[in-house]
């Protein structure tokens, strides 16, 4: 199978830069997949999860949560706010974060909402990524 450029960058580090045999990501439209000589496009990404094939066919997930990806000329670059490999993944931090979302969400007074909600999908995303249901 050909291969492509994958670039995964947070503004923190670039996680990822290496050739792929494929890649899927959370778009907020829906999932979407790419192979070699994929059409160009742009896309927002949500929180959710990454996979890809490198080019050796290793099998990763990342758990990532808002950005985008840009695809075109066999190369795929991704820009996210974070981004964890499945097995760098702290469960105890991420279920800690959950608890504490939750926690806000039961106050429902001098909270922001959304903000919370956020960070409960972030934690949940977390943990069904590195394996803990």
């Amino acid at each position: 199978m050909a291969d492509f450029q994958l670039e995964i960058v947070t503004p923190e580090r670039r996680v990822y830069s290496g050739a792929v045999q494929r890649f899927q990501g959370p778009g907020t439209e829906g999932s979407f997949g790419v192979l070699t000589h994929h059409a160009p496009m742009l896309t927002s990404l949500q929180i959710g999860q990454i996979t890809f094939l490198d080019e050796k066919g290793k099998a990763h997930r990342m758990a990532t949560s808002g950005g985008f990806a840009e695809v075109g000329n066999n190369q795929v670059t991704v820009l996210v706010e974070t981004a964890e490999f499945a097995e760098e993944i702290d469960t105890a931090r991420a279920k800690t974060a959950h608890d504490r979302a939750l926690e806000l969400l039961a106050e429902k007074q001098d909270v922001d909402l959304a903000s919370a909600q956020r960070a409960l999908l972030r934690a949940l995303n977390r943990l069904r990524v590195s394996g803990v249901r």
